[in-house]
């Protein structure tokens, strides 16, 4: 193999044969370390071009992978004819190994499930463990409070046994059993001493094996075939408390999200990326209903791709949450491994609502998981995304003071210059500044953004203050080569970093660098640099629309010397033009604007007399 696959990795020449054999066909990869232990798992289209990509010398691997690449003693190889056989593949082998550099879906939570036991006369509970028993399990429920209204719902529509008795015809026959409180306050109806019968028991634990399914019409038709039978027999007693149970059971399935009734069961999985992870929602719908809505993030182990984080989250997730659907709904068409599931992508109607939704509760999981970071250690979140800006931007240090500059002239008249301050990411109000353009006429912004960053910085320096560690200009080649001119004549080119920003495409310039650098649109360095850039337009905005405004109002009377615009409209608003301003008495004026000022105005308008 040739030198262009020298590698950082260690034990290279102990690889190089294996690396030399790699065939171009479907497969997985393990990585070992030297220890033996299975540290990563993937897999790949063409396995050759994929391995190989770890070992090449120029290629730009981030920090996590080049640490991973340091650490693989011994790589296995398993073949298989496509891409989805080792998509499904390496989900398994993730999930038997746990490997250090997988994404891994766990939150440390066991859900728990509702179990109805595999007896004669079953029994009713929550649990986290899983027996094979042939006991039927419902769940698993990532919601305790969805779980906890289902299970208080059941407890008060029906009567069934909650003991720990070996309830069989048998036993029960041979009369070694008394009834509980239970029956005592109406909560069973005491099988164990016959009276409910197997069969009648039996019954209402299939309604409610179909109330969890979420199908209650079998139950709500013959609980109002119970009713009628009562009220035709003139027992409006029991027939009122069968009424309260059916308005009990049509409030509950009130408060279930119903999106259609033609969608029978479903799944539907979105997510919303960033920089470092995705967001991922998952629901399940049983009868047009939303029975289950779950979010976790996904982290970037290494550098894969948004929908190869999506495709095992959904493998992973399915299989944790043993969902099996038979149609999942989904933003984008995916090779995923499930033969008999059909894939949806909708475009109109109801589906494509349930995509939003989903997609609204992964963006909500997104925000949450941001506030919470900020509030329980900003600085660290704030440090983080500094980082992120250090090695986008190739800078030197963490861009901690960042001052941003932006121009606003109405066709060359009243320019003004506003500095905006960032620290620590977040806007430092009292730093800002206005600036007044002085040596610059008519509309020329490269000047005007000369001007003010040699303003700016030749203050800073005569003071001996400390300057930022990064400057933004708003615009493009011309503003940021005017800038640098400026740091030119202070000396300070190479004491401080500087960019620019270009609106239109977001293009990122750097001095002596023709070519702009184009981030990600969800890179967090680049919401930073809109967000003051925003915030630099808007302050120059406001300070130039004031300064316009002041310019506006101008009359005879404020070319007046001591006589302000103040003074100009309260003689206008009374006297209603300037002529009639100029006509009244001295007496007249006083009253209006005090003598001192009267006279002032009395005595321009009647010098000449």
């Amino acid at each position: 193999m040739s030198k262009e696959f020298q590698s950082i990795n260690p034990y290279y020449d102990r690889l190089l044969p294996k690396l030399q054999t790699l065939p171009e066909t479907p497969g997985v990869y393990q990585y070992f370390d030297i220890d033996g232990k299975v540290i990563y798992v993937g897999k790949a289209k063409n396995l050759k071009n994929r391995v190989l990509s770890y070992f090449h010398k120029d290629v730009n691997l981030n920090s996590k992978t080049k640490l991973l690449v340091r650490k693989i003693y011994n790589i296995e190889l398993i073949h298989l004819n496509s891409e989805t056989e080792a998509l499904l593949l390496e989900c398994n082998l993730i999930k038997k190994y746990k490997p250090k550099y997988n994404i891994l879906l766990k939150d440390d939570k066991t859900y728990p499930w509702v179990r109805i036991t595999n007896e004669e006369y079953p029994k009713i509970f929550k649990t986290r463990n899983l027996i094979k028993d042939g006991s039927y399990y419902f769940g698993p429920y990532p919601s305790q409070r969805a779980l906890k209204e289902l299970m208080d719902i059941i407890r008060i529509m029906f009567c069934y046994r909650t003991c720990n008795l070996n309830l069989t015809e048998q036993t029960i026959g041979q009369g070694k059993f008394k009834s509980c409180l239970n029956y005592q306050i109406k909560l069973c109806n005491a099988p164990c001493i016959g009276l409910e019968t197997k069969e009648q028991y039996n019954k209402t634990i299939s309604f409610i094996k179909d109330m969890i399914k979420g199908d209650i019409s079998p139950l709500l038709k013959e609980l109002r075939h119970e009713m009628m039978q009562f009220a035709k027999n003139f027992q409006f007693e029991q027939a009122q408390q069968i009424k309260e149970r059916i308005n009990l059971l049509e409030n509950y399935k009130s408060k279930s999200t119903i999106i259609s009734n033609t969608i029978k069961d479903a799944e539907v999985f979105t997510y919303v990326s960033s920089e470092s992870s995705i967001h991922f929602n998952m629901m399940k719908l049983i009868n047009g209903s939303v029975i289950s809505s779950y979010s976790i993030e996904v982290i970037r182990k290494l550098e894969e791709t948004d929908t190869e984080l999506f495709t095992s989250a959904i493998v992973q997730s399915r299989d944790r949450l043993d969902w099996k659907g038979k149609e999942i709904i989904v933003p984008e068409h995916l090779d995923l491994p499930l033969d008999y599931v059909v894939q949806t992508i909708p475009q109109i109607g109801d589906k494509k609502k349930l995509l939003e939704l989903s997609l609204h509760n992964a963006k909500f999981h997104k925000l949450e998981k941001t506030k919470k970071a900020m509030l329980l250690d900003p600085e660290r979140h704030a440090k983080r995304i500094m980082e992120i800006m250090q090695k986008d931007l190739r800078l030197d240090v963490l861009p901690r003071h960042i001052e941003c500059f932006d121009n606003s002239n109405t066709q060359g008249t009243n320019p003004v210059a506003a500095c905006v301050v960032f620290r620590n990411t977040k806007p430092s109000n009292r730093d800002y500044k206005h600036y007044n353009i002085k040596t610059v006429i008519g509309a020329d912004d490269y000047a005007s953004m000369q001007e003010v960053v040699y303003r700016r910085y030749s203050r800073l320096k005569a003071e001996a203050k400390p300057f930022p560690q990064l400057i933004v200009i708003d615009g493009g080649k011309g503003q940021l080569g005017a800038a640098q001119q400026a740091l030119n004549a202070l000396d300070l080119i190479d004491k401080i970093k500087i960019i620019s920003i270009a609106e239109k495409l977001e293009e990122i310039y750097f001095p002596n660098d023709p070519l702009p650098l184009y981030l990600d649109r969800r890179s967090e360095t680049l919401k930073v640099l809109q967000q003051i850039r925003d915030e630099a337009h808007r302050f120059g905005i406001t300070h130039h629309r004031n300064k316009r405004s002041k310019n506006t109002f101008k009359t005879q009377l404020t070319d007046i010397e001591g006589i302000g615009e103040i003074t100009s409209r309260n003689l206008l608003l009374k006297f209603k033009s300037v002529k009639k301003v100029s006509q009244a008495s001295l007496e007249d004026l006083s009253d209006c604007i005090g003598k001192a000022k009267a006279e002032v105005v009395y005595n321009y308008f009647h010098k000449e007399y």
